[in-house]
């Protein structure tokens, strides 16, 4: 009676929970397996992450850890290059200039919302690997919104156990001759009616590389101070983050530094490629109009050091 009485009441219970019922509940207990985090550092715990995208499965490699990351740098600094060197990694995906568009970072919490669907992997760009991705990030121009909004930031970096690079660029000069340059491609449109910031052949970055721009040599020094006033105090508000600083001269004379990128993300290492062709290959007397003027303005100064500080391409 009592195995009939057993029998009975379990047959009961089955039909009331019924097999939708049942299955929802083995979906769930799948569902909810954690990943094994066992074998991760307890320092390295919080720069590891198991996103779920809304949008698509990451399927087999659900439990593979996921770094969060965000290159910081400015215009005309080699980000660009950077970055194609780094989704040449087939586990990378960088995002490229999300912020460029006004709306997204209109305050901290548009920011938020906007790193926090990157971050999800549900960011939809040529760069994203999806399923297979171990570190995805985008880059961040400083005058992106990033400046006025470097505290939220910050905390939102902090918490969020998200990894950074600075990528400066020590020349400044060099730096403003590249963007005068851009600048006046941005109007002038010289391959064949396109503005292009990076091009991926000689011929074109030749064309590009036949303007040199006149520098106000009144305001030359006031300038350079104030680009590296700027850039200082940006790099100082966002110093309690995770980060490494990274200089596009060293990069351009010594690939092997990008071992050190790889390995910061802890990302396997792998040979990393580009199809930019640098622009500006010749020394910068020969890409300043009145060089002499320059010269003169700069020698004995704090940035005489930008005059000679050349290299080779």
């Amino acid at each position: 009676m009592t195995m009939i009485s057993g029998v009975f009441i379990c047959s009961i219970c089955m039909k009331q929970l019924g097999t939708d019922s049942w299955s929802r509940m083995v979906k769930i207990e799948v569902a909810e397996q954690p990943c094994n985090k066992s074998l991760i550092p307890l320092s390295e715990v919080q720069f590891v992450h198991y996103p779920q995208p809304q949008n698509y499965s990451r399927k087999e490699c659900m439990c593979t850890p996921v770094r969060f990351f965000a290159i910081i740098s400015s215009q005309r600094s080699g980000s660009g290059w950077f970055e194609t060197l780094l989704n040449s990694h087939i586990n990378v995906s960088s995002n490229g200039e999300i912020f460029s568009n006004k709306e997204r970072r209109n305050n901290i919490s548009s920011i938020v919302k906007t790193m926090d669907k990157v971050y999800n992997l549900d960011w939809n760009s040529s760069a994203s690997k999806n399923e297979c991705t171990a570190a995805v990030g985008f880059k961040w121009m400083l005058n992106q919104g990033l400046v006025a909004n470097h505290a939220g930031v910050v905390d939102y970096f902090n918490q969020r156990g998200v990894s950074t690079v600075f990528l400066m660029r020590r020349n400044l000069l060099r730096q403003m001759v590249s963007q005068l340059a851009n600048n006046h491609d941005r109007y002038i449109k010289q391959l064949n009616g396109k503005h292009k910031a990076h091009v991926h052949t000689r011929d074109e970055a030749n064309i590009l590389a036949r303007y040199k721009p006149r520098l106000n040599t009144t305001t030359l020094i006031w300038s350079l101070k104030q680009a590296d006033d700027y850039t200082r105090d940006a790099l100082e508000n966002l110093k309690s983050v995770r980060h490494m600083t990274m200089y596009y001269e060293d990069l351009i004379q010594n690939r092997t530094k990008l071992v050190d990128v790889l390995d910061f993300l802890k990302v396997p290492r792998r040979k990393l490629v580009s199809r930019h062709v640098k622009i500006h290959t010749k020394p910068l007397s020969d890409q300043i109009e009145n060089w002499d003027e320059v010269y003169n303005a700069l020698n004995g100064t704090q940035f005489e050091s930008f005059l000679t500080a050349d290299y080779r391409i």
